[in-house]
């Protein structure tokens, strides 16, 4: 069995999302046979040796720092061994390869993706301009920088005759739907935008897509998991519809044919693939109602990791327990997968 670090915090909303997953993969990775040694990254970007009786964990205690290029985990004089690292970081820092570069520099295996993956995964307009080239359907989108707004009226005017109202607004670069919004009018548009601009240095403004939104999880080789999909009561999927509105719930297997679940599963393991991912990611879709087709949305290479999350429930329909799922994200990081 391997000694895990397991990571966890942010610098974002997704921080209390790190919090909550990082307890219940300590504990699948404890019953396992696994040594575990939480360490907990704070707002600042200092390392804590975390509490691990704290529900949930919190980013404090003995503070804790890593040497580069050697590798060694250091807590005052003394040295933590371990063997992987698991990182349980969402958002920017945590799975844009910023964290997974600093893992390559000390030649440590890691869970999830690599550097130039998870970059680009991250960068949503990236990432579509790739699955444009490798002929994976996504739907239509403009990408901004700040200096494209010095004409705001005639790129907003632009934007709606290339893609039209409603439209989404999006931060390129951050994830859990934070900073979304949709606009209904060229005005809200506007207003999108510059929200957006306060929260990253380039924006993506996405054609609406009236359809269902369709999850497929994809380990290392790759394998895809059955469908999943997510069933909303209110207007569209966004922050509070994921974390703090119960009206809105996930479903797995996803209400599919056998022909349209064999699509959207060879659509995200050619995602993965595309992307050069290793050891997970969730590929989202959306699937049309006009026209009956998938449409990729993005792929999330850390994506929530609470049992009831999204990844873990579409394995565990799939035939494998959580724990079983989180065993074997350490076996493949052992194994370069």
């Amino acid at each position: 069995m391997a000694r895990v670090l397991l990571l966890f915090g942010g610098r974002s909303e997704e921080h209390e999302v790190s919090c909550s997953s990082s307890v219940a993969v300590l504990d699948a990775l404890r019953d396992a046979g696994h040594q575990v040694i939480s360490v907990g990254i704070d707002r600042t970007g200092s390392w804590f040796l975390a509490d691990q009786t704290r529900r949930p964990m919190v980013a404090e205690g003995r503070p804790v720092s890593i040497r580069v290029p050697e590798g060694r985990l250091l807590s005052g004089g003394d040295e933590i061994e371990f063997d992987v690292a698991f990182p349980v970081l969402h958002g920017p820092y945590g799975e844009d390869g910023t964290i997974q570069g600093l893992f390559e520099m000390i030649d440590v295996p890691y869970v999830g993706c690599g550097v130039a993956a998870s970059a680009v995964a991250m960068d949503k307009d990236f990432a579509k301009q790739l699955f444009t080239q490798q002929r994976i359907p996504t739907s239509r989108w403009v990408a901004l920088l700040a200096e494209d707004m010095a004409d705001s009226v005639g790129t907003v005017d632009g934007i709606v005759r290339k893609i039209g109202l409603p439209a989404f607004v999006k931060p390129a670069e951050l994830g859990s739907s934070v900073g979304v919004a949709k606009a209904e009018t060229e005005a809200d548009l506007e207003d999108a935008i510059e929200r957006a601009f306060k929260l990253g240095q380039k924006v993506i403004v996405e054609e609406f897509i009236d359809g269902r939104e369709i999850e497929v999880a994809v380990l290392g080789g790759p394998r895809a998991s059955v469908a999943g999909e997510i069933v909303i009561e209110g207007d569209w999927y966004d922050y509070d519809s994921k974390y703090n509105d119960e009206s809105s719930r996930f479903v797995a297997p996803a209400r599919l044919t056998p022909p349209q679940s064999r699509t959207v599963r060879e659509l995200a393991e050619r995602a993965f693939a595309s992307l050069g991912c290793k050891g997970l990611a969730r590929v989202d879709f959306f699937l049309e109602d006009k026209s009956d087709a998938f449409l990729i949305n993005e792929v999330n290479t850390m994506p929530g990791f609470t049992p009831i999350s999204g990844f873990p429930t579409m394995w565990q329909a799939s035939g494998m327990t959580y724990g079983e799922l989180c065993d074997e994200l350490v076996q493949l990081a052992l194994r370069g997968e």
